[in-house]
């Protein structure tokens, strides 16, 4: 059995703007480990609850496979600051497919009711899983003079 996770607080100012970025953006870079060890990235959509990110992934895709294998992931969104600037939230968490029908509806209320242009999710029964990342360590990353500064 591995030890839980150590979880630091951070600030309620902290956590207030990193869930107004989060709320802001819709794609997120997400890092998982290959079987053979190698990083896999891929850029793709999710919508947040809370700290909790979700997102869509293929029942056969290799990105499904390698999460249940080892499920720590990195996560990094980005948004805009001023000019030559960004801001941005570093996570490292668990990925775990979402099995729950009730929780994939809510869902699907949190994407349509934040934007009419995204559509809610549709796992069909043998083609796409919904993926809920919880967050074990979470920094906001600030870009500023062209130096990146995490803060815990």
């Amino acid at each position: 059995m591995s030890p839980s996770p150590r979880i630091t607080p951070i600030h309620g100012g902290a956590v207030a703007a990193i869930l107004k970025l989060l709320d802001s953006q819709t794609l997120m870079t997400l890092a998982v480990n290959r079987a053979d060890g190698r990083p896999q990235a891929a850029t793709l959509g999710y919508v947040n609850d809370g700290l909790n990110l979700y997102f869509v992934t293929g029942r056969d895709s290799e990105k499904l496979k390698n999460l249940i294998a080892d499920p720590r992931v990195g996560v990094a969104v980005r948004g805009v600051g001023q000019e030559g600037e960004a801001i941005g939230v570093s996570i490292d968490g668990r990925a775990q497919p979402v099995t729950d029908p009730a929780e994939v509806a809510r869902l699907n209320g949190l994407i349509q009711a934040r934007s009419t242009d995204n559509s809610p999710f549709a796992p069909g029964a043998d083609q796409t899983t919904v993926v809920r990342i919880t967050p074990e360590t979470v920094k906001a990353v600030a870009v500023i003079d062209g130096r990146s500064r995490a803060q815990a």
